[in-house]
């Protein structure tokens, strides 16, 4: 089922006590609408069973 982003922001918002104005709604959709696009993608990948996500992020030095 696709995400309603007019009743996430509304249930979002009453659950997070955070006021949205009238004037920021149409960004905050569009926002919303750009991040579900997003992970739509991202969820469509066939994983497969030796696909893993890492564990732990270890940075290394940067070369000279």
């Amino acid at each position: 089922m696709p995400m309603d982003p007019d009743q996430y922001l509304d249930a979002a918002a009453a659950a997070l006590e955070l006021p949205i104005a009238p004037e920021q709604r149409p960004g905050v959709l569009r926002n919303l609408q750009l991040a579900a696009a997003m992970a739509e993608r991202i969820e469509s990948l066939p994983l497969d069973p030796a696909d893993e996500p890492g564990s732990t992020f270890r940075p290394v030095e940067p070369r000279s």
